[in-house]
């Protein structure tokens, strides 16, 4: 099968061509998909996606009309996939339902204990000469409230984690993981968690449902200090709410590996550019937040299952015509 990856980066040619071996024929291009770039999908069966690529239905239609059959995302998440115009229009759709869900549990924790212990900012200081401790005040993380929301593989490793350290764990899903319930956990409602909790850790799909589910009034319902993570989907914060909640103090610290504007910014260089968004800046100059660029996935372990199954799933179609992890339409 000839397949055409969009968004390539030299790590994904170097995992994906060994997963590939010789069952399949890689064309790797940098673009992200749009509609504009869609055509170069032209001459094959099968466009590989990635999290940041527009699978919108007008580039849906220019696949139909070069002959692709299937979209295999690299990713877990779907919402970037016009799935109303995949099943209109007869093209299957697979995604990587689980790769290394230790990877993003654990760059979660690594937010947590960088903005607790102002590692970021105390790495900045010593690279100056400056050792003074002022203002890198942190707390003990044992006996303090953690709250996660979404306890899927991800949020319960989070959980297992942060339970090792001692800490009270609770949780918000719409189906309570019975796993972490066995292992202390306690499930409770949304606005309860909001307002317990030290640390709010968001690992929850992006659906209609879930857009914004941090916005004014959820801020508003947290307690004073709060530190809030997010490394699920940019979308699920409201981020002129965060910022008005950071000014207030409100949130006290906030550490995110995922922003809802991010396909403009994410894996790309930019550090010769001026950033053009204004929102994204001014999070920036808070000392008590800490962005990454959507990198809690990238490990070898979590880039090597992604491959894999991106393959499974395209060998599975080309043999039987139905992914092994197709998505209904």
């Amino acid at each position: 099968m000839i397949v055409t990856v969009f968004s390539t980066k030299s790590y994904d040619r170097t995992f994906m061509e060994k997963a590939a071996g010789s069952l399949h024929t890689l064309r790797f291009v940098e673009d992200r998909l749009t509609a504009a770039t869609a055509t170069l999908a032209q001459g094959s069966t099968a466009v590989c996606a990635f999290v940041n690529d527009q699978v919108d239905a007008a580039a849906l239609q220019v696949f139909k009309d070069v002959g692709v059959e299937i979209v295999a995302l690299r990713s877990a998440g779907f919402n970037n996939v016009d799935m109303a115009a995949a099943k209109r229009l007869g093209i299957a759709v697979a995604r990587v339902p689980a790769y290394s869900p230790e990877a993003v549990s654990e760059h979660t924790v690594a937010l947590i204990l960088s903005l607790d212990r102002n590692i970021h900012r105390a790495y900045a200081r010593v690279r100056e000469g400056n050792f003074a401790l002022e203002g890198l005040l942190g707390f003990n993380l044992h006996g303090r409230t953690v709250g996660i929301v979404g306890t899927g593989r991800v949020g319960a490793g989070v959980a297992r984690i942060m339970l090792g350290f001692g800490c009270k764990v609770i949780a918000h899903d719409v189906i309570p993981n019975v796993a972490c319930a066995a292992l202390g956990v306690t499930y409770t409602t949304l606005d309860t968690l909001l307002a317990e909790a030290d640390i709010v850790s968001l690992h929850c799909p992006l659906t209609d449902a879930t857009r914004h589910l941090i916005d004014a009034p959820a801020i508003d319902r947290m307690k004073h200090g709060v530190m809030l993570i997010n490394t699920s989907r940019g979308g699920m914060i409201d981020t002129a709410a965060v910022i008005q909640g950071l000014k207030s103090g409100r949130i006290g610290h906030l550490g995110l590996d995922v922003y809802e504007e991010e396909e403009e910014l994410f894996f790309e260089d930019l550090s010769s550019e001026v950033i053009q968004d204004d929102a994204f800046e001014r999070l920036l100059m808070f000392s008590n937040v800490l962005v990454t660029g959507h990198q809690g996935f990238f490990t070898h372990e979590a880039l090597s299952a992604i491959a894999k199954t991106t393959m499974a799933n395209l060998s599975s179609f080309e043999t039987g015509g139905h992914a092994t992890y197709q998505l209904a339409g």
